[in-house]
């Protein structure tokens, strides 16, 4: 008996501390100026939403969101996405593959002018988490998702991690 509570008791507490740890980390490392939208929120949602990718074009050609389009982080160039998104009312939501580059370009588009920026709480990470639909550069439903690295794709619990 006593043995079955630990093992519950070690069990409850891991999945309790997994849920915290994204938000720590993302405490970590964001300042929240871009406000999250959550996936949940999102499947409330989807319509004129405008997904703005912010990771790299690897990353991207491996697997994305649906129709979202790709801006990337260190290659992002204001000029260009200008000329993509000339509505600054837009619904916008950024994602990478937790959350945190995203907030970096959400900033930037946001000093330029846009209003209604968000960041994808988790970001592809957790939509994949989810068990929803990401796609690859044909266009087609795909499993494999670009990870990142080892040390940040420890964050994906589903889909298959491509690190290439």
């Amino acid at each position: 008996m006593k043995t079955s509570f630990f093992f519950c008791f070690i069990i409850f507490s891991m999945i309790g501390f997994s849920q915290n740890d994204i938000s720590k980390l993302l405490q970590k490392y964001n300042s929240e100026s871009i406000p999250y939208i959550s996936v949940e929120t999102l499947q409330e949602d989807k319509s004129n939403i405008i997904f703005l990718d912010a990771r790299e074009k690897k990353e991207f050609q491996v697997s994305h969101l649906k129709n979202a389009i790709y801006v990337g982080y260190d290659s992002f160039n204001l000029d260009s996405v200008a000329k993509k998104l000339t509505n600054k009312n837009s619904k916008i939501v950024v994602y990478c593959s937790l959350g945190i580059r995203s907030e970096d370009i959400g900033e930037k588009l946001k000093k330029a002018g846009y209003k209604n920026v968000f960041n994808l709480y988790g970001g592809i990470f957790e939509y994949k988490n989810q068990n929803l639909s990401i796609y690859n550069s044909k266009g087609k439903t795909t499993d494999s998702i670009h990870a990142y690295s080892k040390t940040w794709g420890k964050w994906l619990k589903n889909g298959i991690k491509i690190y290439d």
